[in-house]
């Protein structure tokens, strides 16, 4: 036989190749994830254009000052300088925010936050920038900094539109309830920041009609388009945002005081404008999650069965509103938690102070009373004598129940089989069962502290979210689905910020076409709206506007084919790329029907709406609710108070699992964010100040921080107003593994455990 004829033979007896996995349920690699692993994705900060100048802000080193006078006159005789610019060069508004525009673009008369920009600077080379930036003169007259948000009822006003931003009263059920068993708590939560893993960065270039276009790392291209349009004085037409490589993102990552002076800069040079900031500014610029005083009653009969909730909750909104109604609106509505409470009266409050702006961070609001209902569950199960996992299950939620809002619960809400699950899972082996050399002590290997002081807890905790904007917001998003030679497009303006999105799309399309080959468009405003990438939206809104759109295009497709058989397209299905029809008449492949055909088609989803809070705190504010149980295990030595978390269980609602892997990659970052609010994350600002803004002063966990996280259910209960059923996954272990790993700290100190990040103070027992 010739080598011919047995390479001939060997290809025809060789099997045929398995076909790829596609569709909903399966794990589909990410389209990008090659490039981001070889280190050939495009970021934002590795943006070039001809022509390019760089930029450079100059911010307040002052949290509380008046601006007696800037002088731009050193700086701009600079060589190499192009343009300087402060207020009085903004065309447009001169204030932007994203729930309240209340921000300047450039401090005027007053500061009101250490870092807040005062002028901007385009230069030929980043250290001339730089240089010219320092050299902006600003003579300052100090002022004494509101710091602490009590005293932010009673100190003069920071700003025209007052200290108080919101105030919530929520009154539900009988004032006069009374339990049998009281308990009181007080609970302060510390400023997390998001910490992108890439620092902001973008380049603006001017357009020959007097436009200008901002290539960005947003995740909510339409809304900043919005904003800079305002502030440049230009219709929205002509200004044009083109989303750029995201580095990561877990709340709104762009600081729009740093796109806009971009803009700004393009316009009044005639020249494209990169700024990639530093790190240090990215800590001054961007929001945080809101430092929370919160004071709590429970009241339960004695069998401990919760009868009343009282609690106050403070947020501390730093200089400006940013988006903490919202975040007041969560951490009211869910103050008691997934549990049925028949009475309950919260008080919330949302101020103004000279601290750093709070915005969005994932699950804004309930993460923070999260902390405080868990402790208090803690507290009432210690003073019972009860199991705290015991006492828990008597007081769940379920579906059919109404939150203290007034709202019914009518998505899937199994909170009593998600904490069995996570109760009833094995616990690890105790440090007494493995050679003492082979310890992990609590500080890392080779640890400070002594085996003899480490003392092993177990604790739990219960969270939720919300899922979409609330109190009557608008969610809506466009997409397009087009086929052509076999290959589908999708566009739509939603923002892949490692959510994974566009993986979700890929999957959707090959669900709904049976098309193998799908490619999602990259992202900018001459799309349609899709809205902001935060709570789940793109999964929930994004996703549903992209299986209309392919199902739109599927009845396009199986029209011809229904109409020659004489029956309706509901006879036929498309499974693995074949046709059928429901008696086996018919059989084809999508492929062969497709064959010089282009089909497209655009639809939308706008999920029910909802309603705003009335004056007590009632109304049908959100669209859905996400649930979470997490069982944390950990190791403390009493002596030092260092912690070890030695494990987290957890157990979720998904509503639907369309990705295993992904799904799973998103809970066990969420969880490990939680993990760092818990016990590192805390951006300190001393009168205002912020201290270390870097990533070593700054405390993120690492890799050797990070516990085994196991996934021990995934309750896949639909939720029938969703696209396909499914839940968003991110947020609700944030909200939950913070509190569960507290429970745990006290469970193994029978210390009180009443601040995040938790010190080491807290964790020390005298005489242990």
């Amino acid at each position: 036989m010739t080598n011919e004829a047995a390479t001939a033979q060997a290809v025809e007896a060789a099997p045929e190749p398995e076909p790829l996995p596609h569709g909903l349920g399966v794990s589909l690699p990410a389209a990008d994830a090659r490039a981001k692993t070889e280190g050939t994705f495009p970021y934002a900060a590795d943006l070039w254009a001809e022509g390019l100048l760089w930029a450079a802000v100059l911010r307040s080193p002052h949290p509380h000052a008046r601006i007696v006078s800037i002088d731009t006159t050193h700086a701009r005789e600079m060589p190499g300088v192009r343009a300087v610019v402060t207020h009085e060069d903004v065309p447009g508004d001169p204030v932007h925010g994203r729930g309240t525009a209340d921000r300047p673009v450039f401090a005027s008369e007053v500061v009101r936050h250490h870092g807040e920009p005062i002028a901007a600077v385009a230069a030929d080379h980043p250290d001339t920038a730089r240089m010219a930036a320092a050299a902006v003169i600003v003579e300052y007259e100090v002022l004494d900094p509101v710091t602490d948000p009590e005293q932010a009822f009673e100190a003069e006003p920071l700003h025209p539109d007052g200290n108080l931003i919101r105030h919530i009263p929520l009154r539900h059920g009988d004032p006069d309830a009374v339990g049998d068993v009281v308990v009181d708590g007080l609970y302060r939560i510390g400023r997390q920041d998001p910490a992108p893993i890439g620092a902001e960065a973008g380049l603006a270039v001017p357009r020959p009609d007097g436009g200008v276009e901002l290539y960005l790392a947003s995740t909510d291209p339409h809304g900043d388009r919005d904003t800079a349009a305002a502030v440049l004085g230009l219709t929205p037409e002509r200004v044009k945002v083109v989303v750029t490589g995201v580095p990561g993102a877990t709340a709104d990552r762009e600081d729009r005081g740093f796109q806009l002076p971009l803009g700004l800069l393009a316009l009044r040079t005639g020249c494209p404008v990169k700024l990639a900031a530093t790190r240090e500014e990215s800590f001054l610029g961007h929001a945080h999650r809101h430092p929370t005083l919160l004071r709590y009653r429970h009241h339960a009969d004695a069998e401990g069965r919760l009868v009343k909730v009282e609690a106050q909750i403070l947020l501390d909104a730093g200089a400006y509103a940013d988006t903490s109604s919202e975040a007041l609106a969560a951490a009211v509505a869910f103050a008691c938690g997934p549990y049925v409470v028949p009475h309950a009266f919260i008080e919330g409050w949302a101020v103004r102070t000279n601290n750093p702006p709070s915005g969005h961070v994932r699950g804004e609001g309930a993460m923070q009373v999260c902390a405080a209902y868990e402790a208090q569950m803690d507290k009432l199960a210690k003073k019972l004598g009860a199991d705290p996992a015991e006492l828990r299950l008597r007081n769940v939620l379920a579906t059919g129940d109404v939150l203290p809002t007034g709202q019914t619960v009518t998505c899937p809400a199994p909170v009593a089989e998600l904490l069995e699950a996570v109760r009833d899972f094995p616990l690890p082996p105790l440090p007494k069962d493995t050679p003492e050399d082979e310890w992990l002590l609590p500080g890392g290997p080779e640890g400070a502290g002594e085996p003899g002081a480490v003392r092993r807890g177990v604790g739990y905790g219960l969270g939720m979210v919300h899922m979409l904007g609330a109190e009557g917001a608008d969610e809506v998003s466009t997409a397009t689905v087009r086929v052509q030679d076999g290959v589908a497009t999708v566009l739509c303006a939603a923002v892949e910020s490692g959510q994974g999105f566009s993986t979700l799309a890929r999957q959707i399309v090959q669900e709904v076409l049976g098309v193998d080959e799908v490619h999602v468009a990259p992202v900018d405003t001459d799309q349609p709206t899709a809205g902001a990438g935060c709570r789940g939206r793109h999964t929930w809104v994004s996703g549903g506007a992209v299986e209309r759109a392919a199902k739109m295009v599927r009845t396009q497709l199986l029209q011809p084919l229904a109409h020659k058989f004489g029956m309706s397209t509901e006879l036929l299905q498309i499974t693995d790329g074949k046709i059928t029809s429901y008696d086996g008449v018919l059989s084809t492949t999508v492929a062969e029907e497709l064959d010089g055909k282009e089909l497209w088609a655009t639809a939308q989803c706008r999920p029910h709406p909802t309603e705003p809070l009335d004056g007590s705190g009632q109304g049908d504010a959100f669209v859905g609710m996400a649930f979470c149980a997490i069982r944390a295990v950990v190791d403390v030595d009493i002596e030092i108070g260092s912690v070890r978390v030695v494990e987290l269980a957890v157990a979720q609602d998904v509503g639907r699992v369309l990705n295993p892997v992904q799904l799973a990659a998103r809970i066990e970052a969420g969880v490990t964010q939680g993990l760092g609010a818990a016990l590192t994350e805390n951006l300190r600002t001393p009168r205002g100040l912020v201290r270390h803004p870097d990533l070593t002063g700054y405390a993120l966990p690492t890799a050797l921080d990070a516990p085994d996280i196991h996934i021990v259910k995934l309750v896949e209960e639909r939720d029938v107003v969703a696209p396909f059923g499914a839940k968003a996954v991110s947020a609700v272990p944030v909200v939950t593994s913070p509190a569960a790993i507290a429970s745990a700290v006290r469970a193994a100190t029978g210390r009180p455990v009443n601040r995040l990040p938790i010190r080491p103070q807290a964790a020390v027992v005298t005489g242990g």
